[in-house]
């Protein structure tokens, strides 16, 4: 059994017959919509809404806020941690200030997260970059970025059905 295709499967099916085909098209108003006042989002500045822990009750995001999180701390952390990626994070990262710049950058992070997926170690442990779960073999955290990914894009498409009935 090649779990390595299994795995990658799940979350490559779901990309291209679900998630990905539902942003095309994606506008910046869109991109930026905030649903309710006080949306997190991102900024012009380049900086993004963010809090660890998140306050509760847990804040309304927009569609770049959404995309921003699958970007740098879905696919491209986990990338540089554990594929040899360049290093991603919140405070360092240039976030896109326009749909097509955001979608190039989600289809660039995807391409690098399943391309170490595809050949990675599952049974070896994924170390301290996933703090308390260092113990974890990568198969672990290969379906927690597969469940993130389904998840969060699901949300990005409920905004986009959300905006369309709001405009």
């Amino acid at each position: 059994m090649d779990w390595n295709k299994q795995l990658t499967d799940q979350l490559e099916f779901h990309w291209t017959v679900h998630a990905r085909p539902r942003l095309e098209g994606l506008t910046d108003e869109e991109y930026f919509w905030q649903p309710v006042p006080d949306a997190w989002t991102i900024r012009e500045d380049n900086s993004i809404d963010w809090q660890y822990p998140a306050p509760e009750p847990t804040p309304i995001t927009t569609i770049a806020w959404r995309m921003a999180h699958i970007i740098v701390g879905v696919f491209n952390a986990r990338t540089a941690s554990h594929f040899g990626g360049p290093p991603a994070d919140y405070t360092t990262w240039q976030f896109a200030q326009s749909a097509d710049e955001a979608l190039k950058q989600l289809d660039d992070a995807y391409d690098g997260w399943m391309a170490g997926a595809r050949t990675a170690d599952l049974s070896k442990a994924v170390g301290p970059a996933e703090g308390p779960f260092a113990e974890e073999p990568m198969a672990t955290l290969v379906l927690h970025i597969n469940r993130e990914v389904i998840h969060h894009l699901a949300e990005v498409a409920l905004l986009r059905d959300l905006y369309l009935r709001e405009s």
